[in-house]
């Protein structure tokens, strides 16, 4: 018994307490705002099933990232053979007839196995993460020569074009923004940063009058073309009018999260989850999100800065690139800034997938802060 008991005190005290105990707040805000999102009965799409998924999701997810704490993360990123081949596997699988379109979407996103469906997306981003942050840390120093820079580049571009087959064009780029966030932190050259920066306009070009379809260019177009805006009312821009409607509805503090005279947004327990929190809560809610998950996106950036080796940082950092590139196209969808393209908001759209594996993401940073000889906290670093 003394044993246990001194296995276990060991073990919480390795834990980086702070940051299990600020995604677990997070997330149980996000579980509540799905609750009052049902018992409002805003819209028919809305059932129980979204928060308890939701909820059970949380709980599965708060003890996965706990027992991954214990794990030694070079361990894990070492079975890249194991994991990657499972994420690639199951994200071909969309292309079978077990992939699944969900009403007005435009992708096909998800595998239906009769009792659940998954989203193997999100699954492949953390493969990803785990096997490119291995990746970088072999060639570490070597990473701009230009065999080494190649290799990396086909790394991550195998992912992102087999998401884009998938017309999953959003998490495409979430994948692209992790690449380079990744590369840039890992010591890409500056010389690899202007050669993109220079390749980025024709880039833009060929793949705006060659590359995306017409629907593809009106989601764009409709953010600052005011005659398209009409024209779409109730076609392509739909959702982000309503949206942009119910968001600023909320005024201040908002209509209450126990009834009111609500605006319907298409769905407004995914993507638009945001324009539901303006909604009811107001300006100050929404700032309280966004406040909350940005100190969440600054305490796993400075555990990265705490990491004792390469692999270690590449994770925190693709973890936190994650986060914040999901957080800031979503709101930017419902402010009407970015693109409808179906990124939803971390921790608070419902999807047990999408909150299962942000949890593994999380246990990775855990783990990364567990096995590190020095204890590194928010703004200090504490020597053992």
């Amino acid at each position: 018994m003394k044993f246990i008991l001194t296995k276990v005190k060991t073990y919480f005290g390795k834990l980086d307490k702070l940051l299990l105990l600020m995604c677990a707040g997070i997330a149980g805000f996000a579980v509540f705002i799905q609750y009052t999102l049902y018992t409002n009965d805003i819209s028919e799409a809305v059932s129980d099933s979204q928060y308890k998924t939701q909820l059970i999701a949380v709980i599965g997810g708060i003890i996965i990232a706990m027992i991954i704490a214990g794990i030694n993360y070079k361990f894990i990123a070492k079975l890249w053979y194991i994991y990657g081949p499972i994420a690639l596997g199951l994200t071909l699988l969309l292309f079978t007839s077990l992939g699944l379109q969900r009403e007005g979407a435009d992708d096909i996103g998800w595998l239906d196995f009769g009792i659940m469906t998954i989203q193997p997306s999100e699954i492949l981003k953390l493969a990803f993460i785990l096997s490119f942050a291995y990746h970088l840390s072999k060639v570490e120093d070597r990473m701009n020569e230009p065999i080494h820079f190649i290799l990396l580049c086909i790394h991550g571009a195998v992912p992102t074009l087999i998401i884009v087959e998938t017309g999953d064009d959003g998490s495409a780029l979430v994948f692209i923004f992790i690449f380079m966030c990744m590369m840039i932190a890992a010591g890409l050259s500056w010389k690899y940063m202007a050669l993109i920066a220079v390749a980025i306009p024709p880039g833009v070009y060929v793949l705006w009058n060659y590359l995306m379809q017409p629907h593809q260019q009106k989601r764009f177009q409709v953010l600052w073309d005011t005659q398209m805006q009409q024209e779409e009312a109730l076609g392509i821009y739909m959702q982000q009018r309503v949206g942009k409607i119910a968001l600023g509805s909320g005024g201040l503090t908002g209509l209450g999260l126990s009834g009111g005279d609500y605006t319907y947004v298409p769905e407004i327990h995914n993507d638009f989850i945001f324009s539901y929190i303006g909604m009811t809560m107001g300006l100050l809610g929404c700032l309280l999100v966004v406040g909350l998950l940005a100190l969440l996106s600054l305490k796993i950036l400075s555990n990265s800065s705490g990491a004792k080796d390469t692999l270690g940082r590449m994770i925190c950092i693709g973890v936190f690139a994650l986060i914040v590139f999901h957080t800031t196209i979503n709101i930017g969808m419902v402010l009407g800034v970015a693109p409808v393209i179906g990124i939803p908001l971390p921790f608070f759209s419902a999807g047990g997938t999408s909150a299962v594996c942000l949890f593994v993401a999380i246990g990775l940073v855990l783990s990364v802060s567990f096995h590190n000889s020095t204890k590194y906290r928010m703004f200090y670093t504490e020597k053992d």
